[in-house]
């Protein structure tokens, strides 16, 4: 049997005139989904020049341009688009034939990019101690919009907001209220309650990698002219803290994420946000179907 072939190859001059493999779907995949080379390269461990390489040699094998290199923004061109998807659910049905054969022996992974379920996490971490103690439940923060779902490094996912990411079912957990974030000693602190208008006038801090805030939140006569990009929930958090910005999220951040020098508002005119479970589609880890049913379970409770 051949041997494994790595996720990238460090020097892909030759692919041109071997068959695309997995290491090439992952790298543009990882492209796709970080939406740039250099947080692709960061997210699989390799140089810069390798991923480039990677993507190089997959679209000479394709014949067609996947990514458009012409804006300042990578983008997709809409050959990647519809490559994008195909490729995720190949990758996918690859790691279900592994995830398979492992399941015997291997914990069941749900992931989250942050608050995990909020208030029902620990319940639900219980429960399933209790209803299934053959079977260990990894609960595992990862930094992407979908919590590694879509690269196979977890069996299920809780997301918040839309997903739209391919080869992935979803279904509607329950939805939590907003609430503003703010430096302690604001004055907007001591609010018993904030409009989205409130906040017009300051810097907002969005999670570009795994949060579900934009400035598309607001109405465009009161939108926010400032932003502060960060990368995680723990950058977020110090960021407001400092005083260099404040932030919306929702109420399950207040229960997992308490900061002393963070205070949290209810924001009345913000829509509420959806919480879903995602697993890929095709067969999967085989008691995935049981922590979905509980996790229901305990948010009806």
């Amino acid at each position: 049997m051949p041997s494994a072939l790595p996720l990238c190859s460090a020097d892909m001059s030759r692919d041109r005139d071997h068959p695309i493999d997995l290491r090439h779907l992952r790298c543009f995949l990882a492209i796709a989904e970080e939406g740039g080379v250099t947080r692709a390269a960061a997210r699989l461990g390799l140089t810069q020049p390798a991923v480039s390489r990677t993507l190089a040699a997959l679209e000479s094998a394709l014949g067609v341009r996947l990514v458009d290199r012409s804006t300042h923004h990578l983008a997709l061109t809409p050959e990647g688009d519809a490559f994008r998807e195909k490729a995720a659910v190949a990758v996918a049905a690859f790691e279900d034939a592994l995830a398979t054969a492992r399941a015997e022996r291997r914990p069941l992974r749900l992931g989250h990019a942050w608050s995990a379920a909020g208030d029902l996490t620990t319940p639900l971490l219980r429960r399933w101690r209790q209803a299934h103690p053959d079977v260990p439940l990894e609960l595992l923060r990862i930094d992407d919009r979908t919590a590694g779902l879509t690269r196979g490094a977890v069996d299920v996912a809780l997301l918040r907001g839309p997903v739209d990411a391919p080869g992935l079912v979803t279904e509607v957990l329950h939805e939590e209220t907003r609430v503003a974030a703010l430096p302690s000693d604001s004055p907007l602190a001591r609010h018993a309650s904030l409009t989205l208008a409130d906040l017009s006038d300051q810097v907002i801090a969005l999670n570009t990698v795994s949060g579900t805030t934009t400035l598309g939140l607001w109405p465009a006569a009161v939108r926010p002219a400032a932003t502060l990009p960060v990368a995680n929930t723990d950058d977020w958090l110090a960021a407001i803290a400092a005083d260099r910005a404040v932030g919306v999220t929702s109420t399950a951040t207040v229960r997992m994420h308490p900061h002393p020098g963070v205070v949290y508002v209810p924001l009345t005119d913000a829509p509420a946000l959806p919480v879903h479970l995602a697993r890929r589609q095709g067969p999967g880890h085989p008691s995935a179907p049981a922590l979905i049913a509980l996790a229901h379970e305990v948010a009806r409770a």
